[in-house]
């Protein structure tokens, strides 16, 4: 990441060999190479090498009363700017022809916000570092450069008015401000681990290390004891890239180990030893100076080579990557980086302004345009954006005037006490015969059963909220999860016992509410080989089906068991379309067997609450599976609108298994009216 050569200060080769230590572990990490489980740590690294290198530049400045704002921010343009957009224009036009357009809409942003230096607001808000989302954000890696350039902005200033004000109590000043940013991100990475991940504030401690290295005089050590502190450096760092692993808490605690490591190398400053002749080392020496260049370069190689090949990086296709990333890379030093800082171009401030900021603008522009065209489906051909249209084609019952999103938009308390909820059915000016209860899996199938009802000449009505079953007062996740979802829940218990409707159809993402778990490994490198391993938390789903059950009965109603519908494991029309676009098979769904291994306790779970309450049992799965596997398409239709959500076109394909409980329910609705006549 970010190096500094000032002419004026001594050069020391072994931290340009230090810099090698930090890139090799991220690129084999981020290359699959299991060797290094710990390999992220050489972010931290650079983290420490940045603090130092830019104290040591500003306080030799003010030492000599020749510090420049603007000759400072003007060598971080020359230094950052020109090869990292170089990166991203290169990067944008292969996305242009390989991404899907939410996937362009995405990367769109994360261009405008990677320009802007907002990269790691922008991706603490969409996941973690590590989530399986990553694999399709090729400017993931730019949330550490944007982190620095805050602290660059930030830090000149502190430093330039502690010199000027409070020069006596520099170091405590640091110190203080050190430990204080230490002392919050060892809480938020167990309180807010996303937050603690990226935000400065919970990070600016490593650079700080690197700060107080430069600042603090460093003491004329006994002969032979720089070396020793060195390989006892090196050695932590090499402790952190082979015994850290993704389940590490990190940063916080586990954090100063590769940091305060990194601070002595640099601090004892070794001139003999192992580790001097290493970092000193010709090889060293010049991959550190690629490890800008390898760093900006090394994580799109290995996004879109992953997206090429369509699943995960084999050994011989991470010796690939590492191969290209150190190809591209040398290719942006020589061409690039060294001419920007040192060419014709870099000698003069208008050219180098202009073009920078220029390419600021530019980048910031296709960001707003892209997001306001919805990623530019145009880019795709017609054939191709038929099967990724199934992206939109979502049921009327997902709206807001029919259903709760998780953050508590849409439909309101207010409106269910009420009763003003969206009709199903034949809609008309007679008593609702039922109400369809769910999550969004519910309003995702539900245009199936309201054409069912309309078929049979039936009314009802339909309340959802997203991510909460349709069981009251159960425990099915964390807490916060249970607590969001009781006050919508008790609502609905409340107007269907005001109401009294005669069925009430109880439907849900029963697998992950069983499992306390999204079907493992989905996302596009999905793999049905290995066995959905999972743990059973089924016991107080099954206690909540009795109650609810039982409670409905009482003031008789009854009540219909929905069954889930299959699980794909990947976004379907993309990956339909994807597969369209690059020639492969259209056959994208798992196996049956793999299907019914994971969905096998929920159905267990309402097979029995059926059969032990007279309830009715429907089961989706009859339709949507063959004796092989289920289908993600059916009649030339996509029948899902991502990896677990029907489709409108798949929720009508399903009509007719609503047909037999809605034949039930008009012979009962006419054998009320007659009765009461």
């Amino acid at each position: 990441m970010e190096a500094v050569a000032n002419r004026h200060l001594d050069y020391r080769p072994d931290l340009d060999g230090l810099r090698a230590v930090a890139i090799l572990p991220v690129l084999f990490f981020h290359a699959d190479i299991s060797w290094f489980p710990g390999g992220f740590v050489g972010v931290d690294v650079f983290f420490v090498l940045s603090g130092y290198f830019m104290a040591r530049v500003i306080m030799a400045d003010l030492d000599q009363d020749d510090f420049s704002f603007g000759r400072f921010y003007l060598r971080r343009i020359r230094r950052i700017l020109p090869a990292l957009f170089s990166m991203i224009l290169a990067t944008s036009v292969v996305a242009w022809f390989l991404f899907m357009p939410k996937e362009f809409e995405y990367f769109a942003e994360s261009v405008r916000a990677a320009a802007l230096f907002t990269s790691n607001l922008l991706f603490e808000s969409e996941s973690g570092y590590f989530d399986i989302a990553a694999e399709f954000k090729p400017l993931l890696h730019t949330w550490s450069l944007s982190l620095e350039e805050q602290f660059y902005i930030v830090f000149p200033v502190a430093l330039v008015l502690a010199h000027k004000y409070a020069r006596k109590h520099l170091t405590g000043i640091l110190l203080t401000v050190l430990l204080a940013s230490f002392a919050a991100s060892s809480w938020a990475v167990f309180h807010s681990p996303e937050k603690a991940f990226y935000f400065l504030h919970f990070r600016v401690w490593e650079l700080l290390i690197g700060s107080a290295i430069a600042i603090v005089p460093r003491p004329d050590y006994r002969a032979g004891l720089p070396k020793y502190l060195s390989l006892l450096g090196i050695g932590g760092i090499l402790a952190a890239v082979f015994l850290y692993s993704r389940e590490t808490p990190f940063p916080g605690v586990y954090a100063a180990l590769p940091c305060v490591a990194t601070a002595l190398v640099i601090h004892a400053g070794a001139k003999d030893g192992i580790v001097a002749a290493v970092l000193n080392s010709r090889v060293f020496v010049a991959i550190g100076r690629l490890s800008y260049s390898l760093y900006l370069w090394h994580w799109p190689v290995i996004v879109f080579f992953r997206n090429w090949l369509g699943h995960e990086l084999t050994f011989m296709n991470s010796v690939q990557v590492v191969v290209l990333s150190f190809f591209f890379a040398y290719l942006s030093w020589r061409l690039i980086e060294q001419p920007a800082r040192y060419g014709a171009v870099a000698s003069s401030k208008l050219i180098m302004l202009g073009v920078s900021g220029g390419a600021m603008i530019a980048a910031v522009a296709f960001g707003f345009v892209v997001k306001d065209m919805g990623g530019i489906p145009q880019r795709l051909p017609k054939d191709v954006y038929a099967l990724y249209a199934a992206t939109y084609d979502k049921g009327p019952f997902l709206s807001e005037k029919c259903f709760t999103d998780t953050d508590g938009s849409g439909l309101q308390l207010g409106a269910i006490r009420e009763g003003n909820l969206c009709a199903m059915g034949a809609v008309g000016d007679g008593k609702p015969q039922f109400l369809v209860w769910g999550d969004s899996h519910a309003a995702a199938i539900a245009p199936a059963i309201s054409d069912a009802a309309l078929q049979s000449g039936v009314s009802g009505k339909f309340v959802g909220r997203a991510s909460c079953p349709p069981l009251p007062d159960t425990v099915f996740g964390p807490q916060h999860f249970v607590d969001r979802c009781k006050d919508t829940n008790k609502a609905i218990m409340d107007l269907i016992e005001r109401e009294k409707f005669p069925f009430v159809f109880l439907v849900g993402y029963w697998p992950k509410y069983v499992h306390r778990a999204e079907l493992p490994g989905e996302g596009i490198y999905f793999d049905a080989s290995p066995k959905p391993e999972l743990e059973d938390f089924s016991a107080p789903i099954l206690a909540s089906f009795r109650t609810t059950i039982a409670k409905l009965a009482q003031q008789g109603t009854r009540v219909v068991l929905v069954m889930d519908v299959p699980e794909m494991g990947r976004d379907v029309p993309e990956a339909l379309a994807r597969a369209k676009m690059t020639g492969l098979s259209l056959d994208i769904a798992p196996p049956l067997a793999y299907t019914q291994r994971r969905q096998a306790l929920s159905r267990q779970i309402l097979t029995l609450s059926a059969e032990e309450s007279g309830s009715f049992l429907v089961d989706p799965m009859k339709a949507l599976c063959d004796g092989e596997k289920c289908h993600a398409m059916a009649d030339g239709k996509v029948l899902y609108k991502d990896g677990d959500h029907l489709s409108l076109q798949g929720a009508k394909f399903l009509a007719p298994v609503f047909q037999p409980i809605f034949s039930i329910i008009h012979v009962e609705s006419q054998t009320v009216v007659k009765g009461g006549s």
